[in-house]
Formats: C-alpha cells, structure tokens, sequence
C-alpha cells in the first residue's frame, strides 16, 4: 500500500461461496473518500429498493477510511452498513478499534458482501488473499468463545469482527462488535450479518500507510502531541462517562425514558464513581494515545474486563433511562450486551420503553413472564435484555425495538415510544440543545447522535469554543435553547464535518472542532497521506455526496419529509429542574426542519434531492426517475 489508498475492494458471493478482487478507480476514490460517503455510494448504486433487509437480496458494506492506519490518535474508525431491519431504511455504523486499520493493511479498502450462505460461514482474509471457511461449530455461541477459537484457528493476531448470538436470531437490534470492545451500534446490522448466516470476518495483514507527504503528516503528529499535552486529560481519566454528573446537573441526563433530565443518583453511575470502584483499566483503539475506553470487573456478578466496559451512552440508556443507579448492574447489562453483540442503546430504550409502560398499567407481570418491569429494578433490567438477546418470551416483543413492541402490546403503548424513523433516540436530550434536534430528525439512519455537533460547541461552551468552527464560517455563539435560522445555518455547514468525519476515518471524541484535531490540521493531514491538493471545501462535498446519497436510498424506500420528525414527548415541557418549562416548540421546529431542507435542496414533497443538487455533487445519475435537465 502506498498512499492512504489500496484501490481494491474485496467482493463475497456467499450464495456461491466465491470471492473476488475488485480495482476502485481514483477518481471514485477522491469524490467519496471511503467510510460514510463510500457506503452510501455502494449501497445507493448497488441495492435495489423495497428488498427485504433480513434477506439474501440485502448487500452489507464494510468500507475503511484514508485515515486508518495513519499515527494519528482517532484515525481508526471505520463503517459498516446496510439496508437497515430497525427502520426499513438507510442503515449505517462506525467504529474503532484495531480491524479497519488491519483490513487496510491486509490489502483492501473494503468489502461487499451478497447473498446468503447455505450454512454458517466466516471469512478469513490474509495479506491480500480471502477464503470462506465453515462456521458450524462458532454458531451458537458467545462473542467471547468466538474470538478465542477464531485467534487459534486462523492467526494469534488476527482482528475479529462478528455478529453475536442476537444477530444469528435476527434480533433487529443486534450490532456488530470487532475485539470484543469495539462495536458498529445502531440500525441492526448485526441482524443483518446474522441473516447471511456469515458469523464473522477474521483479518490479518502485514501492510503499512506510507503518507505521499511524510514531512507533513510528521508536522499534523507534532502538533497533534502538543494538543493532547493541554486537552486529552479528562477524557483519559474519566472515559465518554465524565460528564454524568455535569449533564445532569444541566437536566439534560435522560432519566425514566425522557420523562425528566436529572438522576438522583447521577453521582452513582458517573465515570469518576466508575474509577472509584469497578475500573480496572483504560483501553484504546489503534495508535490512539487518548484511552477513552473503560475496563471493569466485577467478580461477584460474572463481568470481566475481556469484554471492556460500559462507556457514557450505556450509563444513561441502562442507567437513568431506566432509573437505575447501580454501576455493577449496568457492567453487567454492558456485558450481556457484548457477549450477545446488542445494541446498548436500543436496548437501554426499549426496556425503558417498557418500564413505562408497566407503571401505567398497560403490561402487567402476566405480560413480562412475571418480571416486575419497573423503573430502578436492576434485576429485572438484566432478565428481560437476555431474553430480548435470545428470542425468549416477551423479550421477544421486545426485541424488534420499541415501535415494533408498542404495535404488538397495543392498549396506547405508543405514546411512549421515543425514536425517529423506528430507532430509539440516543442519550442527549434535544430538549436541552435544540440544535442536537435538528440531527435526531433528519439524520437518514434515525436519530444519531453522532452526526452533528451538540449545542455547546455553537455556544462556546469549550475552551476552543465558538472558534473551532471559524473555518466554516461560523463565527458567533449561539445559546444552547436557541432554534432560528442562525441555527439551522449552524447545524448545516457543521454538519457537513460531522459527516465527513465518518468517511475520513477518525473519532468525533478526537477529531471534532471541540476537542484536540480540529478542522485545519485534519485536511492537512488529508493532504499528507494522499498527496492530494485538497481543501476543505472538497472535502465538505464528500460529505454532502454522501448524505444526499442516503437521502436517495431513504426516498426510494418511501421515506418522505414527513418522517423527519421527533417524538411526541420531546415537544412536551419539562415539569422540573433546570429547564423546567422548557420544550421544542413543534411549530418552530417544523419551520427549522423545512429551512433546513431548502438548504440541502431537497424536495419539500419527496425529500428526494433536486436534479439541480445532485448534479452540482456530480451524481445525477442518482436522480428521481424522469427528473433531468
């Protein structure tokens, strides 16, 4: 590999059981990238609409970055994605850790995988070469025996990634997981996987990310060193979970499924708590010298650091989302999820979901298999996320996610129910950071929040404050609860970043303006590794490439703007705290969802991108059927 590129793709027939090298042209290359925008671009080129998700007609994307493998901290993340079995729709996730840089290294710049094995597979992928091996003997069985037999059988140091137990069961919200610690949350790719009877993918490679510009990809590291001097600490220590207690103080702490934005026992569950007692170290992902990731023990209850340990959006989805204040429970609960490969979020969301509904009496404990689905009842928290993981009674209904359950359960259920397009809503209350609403709504996956900055960045809440942002032009602070125009700018040229995050490669916790890399340093280091006379501007069109693109996918399936839209509750008052009063007024929000098309150019009707828009990107050819020029 020389440069930041491989320029090969490798492509998996499971239903005939054939692999094949694919050659991606430069050009194709330099206008998505890899990551986000590449997957989009496969997916919206390649799969046909209205194709049943759980089936063999689904394609599932791996896609790495040209950031991966760079010694950058943050340059490791790497996407996986599909038509999505939770929403119907675009279905997308990133993550960490050490595979996307090994796959690198290996040879290819992604992987295309079609068809549906006969019988359970994995692929083995060595310095350039892939073969598909039996899998009979891995199905069934825990992510942590997986790793283990798969380490021995193929290569010591080979990087693993596999779906879990819940996604063999079609679980729609089964994630994928690589080493165990390194998870593709979100929109039920795991099912995905599962439903192609492909188990896992283990990668070994020898390959190394030679920069076009050694010198200049020296000057980002040198700078990058000095940063993390002044800025990393907090994150080192604490993890994604430092601001428990900060946030609820805020009232923006999701607590009892939204229904409030304090914990009680926000101390409880608090990444500094969490050193206090269960930490026993910080992992990291590839060359990063940050450490966020958490590893805890807790012998007595069976969690063991081999599986890591729960990071902030766990803490609050099976902590104060479901009014629970016990750390040890959550390990657990963090674990049950890692050794099933499921969605910490979902899950965390769908039992709260749950819990409200038994204190209102719409499920009774004939309904739960006579579990006490209360909210603070940690035993029942751990009972009900295993029988969602396996299928089992009523975690049954509950393991499609909280609309499909509200369906089934029937009796007003619904009005509890918190997602957006059929994904629950993450762990940051938009009621709180208005702008953070604007992505929930229009993000094409379902609410995420990781697909834009959180109101405190325009507020100039951090150090660097308001001044990241100045080289995209945003240059005044905006309060948190503000939603205007100014706003909804904001939201629109930081969210093309935030996107193009995910198809550079690197962490948000790294490489967002509010923390160490900020905007300028990461297109330099863009410009080291490829050689490339880029600029900001061309890299914001990769991004904006790649979300008209899932728009496409979405407004093929039969999305419109209509299901840009937030949860009834979110437009509903805080009655205590802080904020108390506070809400998203749903006619401003409209106005803010309507503004905000207008400047994507996308149809107010179809929500389908303009001919004009799509040819400015140069991908016209993704236009609505007889739209032209």
């Amino acid at each position: 590999m020389h440069g930041a590129f491989n320029g090969k793709f490798l492509r998996v027939d499971l239903t005939r059981g054939t692999t094949e090298v694919e050659e991606v042209p430069e050009l194709t290359t330099r206008m998505y990238l890899g990551g986000s925008a590449m997957a989009a671009y496969i997916l919206t080129r390649e799969l046909k609409a209205g194709i049943d998700p759980l089936g063999p007609d689904n394609i599932l994307v791996f896609t790495t970055c040209p950031a991966n493998g760079s010694p950058i901290s943050g340059t490791n993340r790497f996407t996986c994605a599909a038509k999505s079995p939770l929403t119907g729709g675009y279905g997308e996730g990133e993550a960490g850790g050490w595979w996307g840089p090994e796959l690198k290294f290996a040879g290819f710049d992604g992987i295309i995988v079609t068809g549906q094995s006969p019988r359970p597979a994995y692929l083995w992928i060595a310095d350039g070469k892939a073969e598909l091996r039996d899998a009979s003997h891995l199905w069934g069985k825990l992510s942590g025996e997986v790793q283990d037999i798969l380490t021995a059988e193929t290569d010591k140091r080979a990087r693993i990634l596999q779906c879990g137990p819940a996604g063999e069961r079609g679980v729609r919200l089964a994630n994928i997981v690589n080493e165990l610690k390194h998870f593709h949350g979100r929109s039920g790719l795991g099912a995905v996987m599962g439903s192609k009877r492909l188990r896992a993918i283990a990668v070994r490679g020898h390959g190394k990310l030679e920069a076009k510009d050694p010198q200049g990809l020296q000057a980002v590291l040198k700078w990058f060193r000095e940063q993390y001097k002044r800025d990393a600490d907090m994150l080192h220590k604490y993890g994604t979970s430092r601001n428990v207690v900060g946030m609820s103080a805020d009232g923006i702490l999701p607590t009892r499924n939204f229904q409030e934005g304090q914990f009680e026992q926000a101390k409880e569950i608090s990444g500094q708590r969490m050193a206090e007692t269960i930490l026993t170290d910080e992992g990291t992902c590839f060359a990063c010298a940050i450490a966020c990731k958490r590893d805890v023990d807790v012998p007595e209850m069976g969690v063991s650091s081999k599986y890591g340990g729960p990071e902030y959006e766990t803490i609050a989805a099976s902590g104060s989302a479901c009014g629970i204040g016990d750390l040890k429970v959550i390990a657990k609960f963090h674990q049950i999820c890692g050794e099933y490969v499921l969605d910490t979020i979902s899950a965390g969301m769908t039992i709260a979901f749950a819990m409200e509904c038994f204190e209102n009496g719409i499920l009774t404990q004939a309904d739960t298999d006579g579990i006490e689905l209360r909210f603070g009842n940690g035993d029942a928290l751990l009972a009900m996320v295993e029988k969602m993981a396996k299928r089992e009674g009523f975690g049954d209904v509950l393991a499609d996610g909280a609309k499909r359950a509200a369906e089934r359960i029937g009796r007003g259920a619904d009005q509890f129910v918190l997602t957006v397009k059929g994904q629950e809503i993450p762990m940051h209350e938009p009621r709180g950071k208005q702008g953070l609403a604007l992505a929930y709504a229009t993000a094409p996956a379902g609410a995420d929040h990781m697909r834009a900055p959180h109101d405190p960045v325009y507020e100039g809440f951090h150090p660097s404050g308001a001044h990241a942002l100045e080289p995209l032009g945003l240059c005044e602070p905006l309060p948190r609860l503000e939603l205007s125009p100014r706003k909804v700018r904001a939201y629109y040229y930081a969210n093309q970043w935030w996107n193009l995050c995910s198809s550079l490669g690197v962490c948000h916790l790294a490489a967002t303006p509010i923390d160490i890399l900020g905007i300028t340093p990461m297109v330099n280091l863009t410009r080291a590794i490829t050689g490339w006379d880029t600029s900001l501007w061309e890299l914001c069109k990769v991004a904006e490439r790649g979300k008209a693109l899932a728009r496409v996918f979405n407004s093929r399936e039969g999305f419109t703007p209509k299901d840009d839209r937030l949860p009834r509750r979110l437009h509903e008052a805080f009655t205590s705290g802080p904020l108390k009063g506070v809400r998203i007024d749903p006619d401003t929000f409209a106005r803010a969802v309507r503004l905000y098309h207008q400047m994507e150019g996308w149809d107010p009707e179809t929500g389908w991108p303009t001919f004009a828009k799509l040819a400015e990107l140069g991908i016209e050819w993704a236009a609505k059927p007889g739209e032209t020029w």
